[in-house]
């Protein structure tokens, strides 16, 4: 599937406590909202594993990002389902790989913004081309 300026792109995801102890092990991010619950039983989702919904774009077409830039908002909890909504703003071939630039919006179910941003990159045409940039 190609891209083109102004498509716009939807997926969702509910983080589980599973998913804030692995990334708890991985980051070092060991705040105490991490890894004790709430009185509702929920574990506040490290902003940078929240942030891991827009990349989905870079490993679904192969981007390599030189830039991203995120406003969390507000905090996302293990019982909240995530809507991220990815625009892209710039798709443009030169040369051996395109350019490209996105911004995203990430809304938990209560439509309450959670995340927003925006990242660009460039995807290269060819395995050789990915470490001649």
């Amino acid at each position: 599937m190609s891209l083109r300026v102004g498509d716009i792109i939807r997926f969702e995801r509910t983080f589980t406590a599973e998913d804030v102890e692995l990334f708890t092990k991985v980051s070092g991010d060991e705040g105490s909202h991490h890894v004790t619950p709430d009185e509702q039983g929920r574990l506040v989702i490290q902003g940078l594993l929240t942030a891991t919904l827009p990349t989905k774009i870079g490993g679904d077409y192969s981007v390599l990002a030189r830039k991203m830039t995120f406003e969390f908002l507000r905090p996302v909890f293990t019982t909240d389902t995530i809507r991220c909504e990815v625009k892209i703003e710039q798709f443009e071939e030169q040369g051996e790989r395109t350019l490209i630039t996105a911004s995203f919006i990430c809304q938990n179910q209560n439509e309450k913004e959670v995340l927003r941003g925006d990242f660009s990159g460039v995807i290269p045409y060819g395995t050789s081309s990915l470490y001649s940039h």
